[in-house]
């Protein structure tokens, strides 16, 4: 179940962290972090990417609320919603990338699909 993960952190940092992450992954289409927070970080986007489907005031509101840039917030109703609108989900991909140098956390790359590449 997403949002139990405790990531070693108080919950408003954790908050703050998340919110970043997500905020970063819809504005440049792809982040490297490790595993555990790109499990988190992919079902939060892929709610607000299912939030922005549907181009109403409150769902604005309620992406606005969430991410911290509100450029980010256009290009999510604007450019990506609209890209997976045939789409149910699976907007994201993790790639194992194996153990980080300095303390062997196992990486990850967690990037937004193409939607032509989904649906052939």
């Amino acid at each position: 179940m997403p949002g139990n993960r405790k990531l070693g952190r108080k919950s408003q940092h954790r908050n703050a962290m998340l919110r970043g992450m997500v905020t970063y992954l819809l504005e440049n289409g792809s982040i490297e972090t490790t595993l555990t927070r790109a499990k988190e970080v992919r079902s939060i986007t892929e709610k607000m990417i299912t939030l922005g489907k549907d181009n109403t005031l409150a769902n604005r509101r309620n992406a606005m609320a969430y991410i911290t840039k509100e450029d980010v917030v256009s290009k999510l109703f604007s450019t990506i919603s609209p890209k997976y609108a045939s789409m149910n989900g699976g907007y994201t991909a993790i790639y194992k990338l194996g153990p980080r140098r300095g303390d062997a956390a196992e990486m990850a790359l967690i990037k937004l699909i193409d939607a032509d590449e989904k649906t052939k």
